[in-house]
């Protein structure tokens, strides 16, 4: 089978190759899947780097999330058993944690359901008690993290202003659904949030990005707001002055969900059933702007390390780019 391999970490483009390989191996507890889609994802960048918090041996293969078919025939989604990860033809995966692809959602959609949108679930219901009503801000609304919970706050019942960097992307979160839509790129954060919340500010914020994003979000939470941390996609880790915490009573609030799938996997399929039901309504949908074929996984990769990406890039073996179910 072919699939895209690293022996030395570094720059996605770089460090990736596509090699025939032998299919992986079930072991203990695990199954095979045919891979269908592989949704690109930030960690899958950062394993490529050697700078995810999980080291598999080299050599492996990235792809922290699929849409498969079981050889009993089944379509599922599934969190892939690195080193033998979703840029490739076959993966392995744990027989406990696989979950229905939702029929509403084709292969890449539902690829992309997973860590992204119950990253948004637990975030914003379990960590922050979103309640309808409320104000959400979310950075980096157009992107895959970012564009699942807009769907998730709107979803809610929530007021959701999203921040973007640039036009095209504001057009997206325009099309998302965000209530109000903020260029970084040319209007200032903090000034916008509080205008349109006549001076309260933001009652939870949705932060997958880090750096100057969290100093912002200090600005303009409401009283009594919470700050979800949900990564640093910027690049930069923020040491916030905890001081500052005081002066509005705000809560920052930080988000681990593969702490979850480890110490509460009932939680888990509690909230793909109720992602399942809200995709199956219509209230959610992942935002895939490009299905790829397996040749153009490190491409896919890069680019979305780089941030020039919108949405959701999904890598669909065995097809030229097109969906499929």
């Amino acid at each position: 089978m072919q699939a895209w391999r690293v022996h030395t970490t570094g720059e996605p483009r770089e460090a990736m190759r596509l090699e025939e390989v032998p299919e992986p191996v079930p072991g203990g507890g695990e199954v095979r899947l045919r891979v269908l889609a592989a949704n690109v994802n930030f960690p899958d960048a950062l394993l490529v780097r050697g700078q995810y918090q999980i080291r598999p041996p080299l050599p492996f293969t990235p792809g922290v999330e699929v849409c498969g078919e079981t050889e009993d025939g089944r379509r599922v989604i599934a969190t892939p058993s690195l080193p033998h990860g979703g840029f490739a033809e076959y993966v392995t995966a744990p027989a406990r944690a696989l979950l229905p692809a939702p029929e509403a959602l084709d292969d890449a959609e539902a690829a992309a359901l997973h860590i992204g949108y119950q990253t948004g679930w637990f975030g914003l219901h379990r960590r922050a008690r979103l309640q309808a009503g409320e104000t959400l801000l979310v950075h980096a609304a157009a992107g895959g993290v970012g564009s699942a919970a807009v769907q998730l706050g709107k979803a809610a019942g929530a007021t959701v202003i999203g921040v973007v960097g640039g036009k095209a992307k504001a057009r997206t979160a325009e099309e998302l659904g965000c209530d109000l839509v903020i260029d970084r790129t040319t209007e200032d954060i903090a000034t916008r949030v509080k205008e349109s919340t006549g001076g309260r500010g933001a009652d939870v914020v949705y932060d997958p990005v880090g750096g100057d994003a969290h100093t912002a979000s200090a600005k303009c939470v409401a009283f009594e707001g919470r700050i979800v941390v949900v990564g640093f996609a910027g690049g930069t880790v923020p040491t916030p002055a905890l001081n500052h915490a005081l002066v509005k009573n705000y809560s920052i609030l930080g988000l681990h969900w593969g702490l979850y799938a480890a110490k509460d996997p009932a939680a888990v399929l509690a909230c793909h059933a109720e992602l399942t039901r809200l995709a199956t309504e219509g209230a959610v949908k992942p935002l895939v702007s490009e299905r790829v074929p397996l040749a153009g996984a490190a491409d896919a990769v890069q680019r979305l390390a780089d941030g020039t990406t919108t949405g959701r890039l999904v890598v669909v073996p065995g097809a030229e780019g097109g969906a499929r179910r």
